[in-house]
């Protein structure tokens, strides 16, 4: 279900409805409802929210790049490559074709990678690694389910990153995924970059980070195991390059968290201000570890460049975490965007059961 954050900037007549499958027509049938400073607009199709402007909103952070190409509509990852400096892959969400895209420093494709036996029902993240031979490599994440528990698994693929950056087709080696818990929808993809692991984080209700075996096979699936709580909607996340953060954001703030020695997310060490955006869900850190990177889908979007707080930015004398991560003293609540997050959560869920409910009428003859 596509999910619209509009900055009442960029708000004209009709942009409430762009993109939505049935072509921009409203439903008579629409609910309203206004509460914590924003607007929602909820369709058996869509969900639109009419954000405020608020700290840190897009006019007061730096866009590092803008996405024009048309190619790329629905940027729902990001990930800055250490093998060619400048470079950001992204990826486009659902419906579309199994391609990772190149961007340069200027925001242009600068290389397409077709990935061979891969799908796209519904990517929503990417980040980078290692193959079974210690090469770098590309991992996507098709792991989106808008319809909790519709999909039997979700997948993985992985590619090498390629030495030379130029179009080609690139096989896919994919990692069949299930949750010990049973299915959920996310769109959050992480890579331990110490430990080559791979984390999700589930989207709905009482977010949660999941832990992928150490080792994926090829054959049969592979079960993530609950190791950490989430913020609630989260939309994307990533580890610094060195592995000693990592960071989760939703479509209103981020979290930045210290990683345990376990390789995992650990405790809450500060809320990042992010700029409100269409649709934001990506985000990475840069190559060097100094800032992030944050996107949205849409077309013609900008991505901005976020400076990191000190404790999160590299250490100079190679620590293998940030000072004094382990005393409480460091651990900053994060209450800002709690109550917006969780109020989109009902208005999506209400959304979903308003969809489900005029398909049954539709079905028993009474739509």
């Amino acid at each position: 279900m596509p999910v619209n954050v509009l900055h009442p900037r960029s708000l004209r007549l009709g942009e409430a409805s762009a993109g939505r499958p049935d072509g921009g027509r409203r439903s008579g049938r629409a609910v309203r409802a206004v509460r914590a400073g924003a607007a929602l607009v909820l369709t058996g199709t869509s969900v639109c929210v009419f954000a405020p402007a608020a700290a840190g909103s897009a006019r007061d952070d730096k866009v590092a790049f803008t996405i024009s190409d048309p190619r790329v509509t629905e940027s729902s990852g990001l990930a800055a490559s250490r093998r060619h400096p400048g470079v950001v892959y992204t990826h486009n969400d659902s419906g579309g074709v199994p391609k990772i895209y190149a961007l340069g420093g200027d925001g242009e494709v600068r290389a397409v990678l077709t990935l061979a036996g891969a799908g796209a029902r519904d990517w929503e993240g990417i980040a980078l690694g290692k193959d079974g031979r210690g090469r770098p490599a590309i991992f996507v994440a098709d792991i989106g389910d808008n319809l909790g528990g519709a999909w039997p698994y979700v997948t993985v693929y992985r590619i090498r990153e390629p030495s030379r950056l130029r179009s080609q087709t690139i096989q896919a080696t994919a990692f069949k995924i299930k949750y010990q818990d049973g299915p959920r929808n996310a769109e959050t993809f992480m890579i331990n970059p110490r430990t080559n692991r791979l984390y999700i984080a589930s989207k709905l209700f009482g977010g949660k980070v999941y832990e992928a075996p150490a080792k994926l096979r090829t054959s049969g699936t592979n079960t993530m195991q609950k190791v950490a709580d989430a913020p609630a909607m989260a939309t994307d996340g990533a580890f610094s390059p060195d592995g000693r953060t990592c960071v989760i954001r939703s479509y209103f703030g981020a979290r930045l968290y210290s990683v345990g020695p376990d390789g995992r997310p650990g405790k809450t060490l500060k809320s990042l201000d992010i700029p409100l955006q269409t649709q934001g869900e990506s985000l990475t850190y840069t190559a060097d570890g100094t800032s992030l990177l944050v996107g949205s889908e849409g077309k013609n979007q900008p991505v901005y460049r976020l400076p990191l707080p000190d404790e999160a930015r590299p250490s100079p004398s190679g620590e293998k975490g940030p000072k004094n991560a382990g005393a409480s003293g460091d651990v900053e609540p994060d209450t800002r965007n709690t109550k917006m997050g969780l109020f989109l959560a009902l208005a999506i869920a209400a959304a979903v059961g308003y969809g489900l409910l005029r398909r049954r009428g539709r079905s028993s003859g009474g739509g």
